[in-house]
């Protein structure tokens, strides 16, 4: 199992879209606070469809309390800024994989943080500026699923 954590996440369909990806891939999803929004909110609940009650979602005051609860094998931090590819790293069962809020990404103090085990990024073509945070969790999620032959 892997840990799918967003921090700070500000629009509703994309958690409810990862809530979703985590029932279908068996991982857990975090959510880092502040949200922004109301976890009863109608657009979560429309995106996450019926899957929301199957979606083990741990939801954590901050980034060091999201730390201090799950205490992950290792900690990559996804990035546009990041210079190893997110192909590059063997995953493995327990890692966790961090995204940053859909208007700003990851705050440096969080990239910075020594439990961040390397920083990651998934490739856009020229003049692309960056890819939807649901989106680029299920690249992320079904990279490490696959290297782990979908077990």
């Amino acid at each position: 199992m892997f840990h799918v954590v967003l921090h700070q996440p500000e629009i509703p369909p994309n958690t409810g879209n990862l809530m979703r990806l985590c029932v279908n891939t068996g991982n857990r999803l975090h959510l880092i606070r502040p949200l922004g929004f109301d976890l009863d909110d109608a657009r979560l609940r429309r995106a996450g469809l019926d899957y929301r009650e199957y979606a083990h979602v741990d939801v954590h005051d901050g980034f060091e309390e999201f730390i201090d609860a799950v205490d992950p094998v290792r900690l990559f931090a996804f990035t546009q800024y990041a210079e190893t590819l997110y192909t590059e790293v063997a995953y493995a069962d327990g890692d966790a994989l961090l995204f940053g809020s859909e208007s700003v990404g990851l705050p440096d103090a969080v990239l910075e943080h020594p439990a961040v085990t390397e920083r990651l990024r998934i490739p856009i073509a020229p003049g692309g500026r960056s890819l939807n945070l649901a989106n680029a969790a299920a690249i992320a999620v079904y990279e490490a699923w696959r290297q782990a032959d979908f077990h």
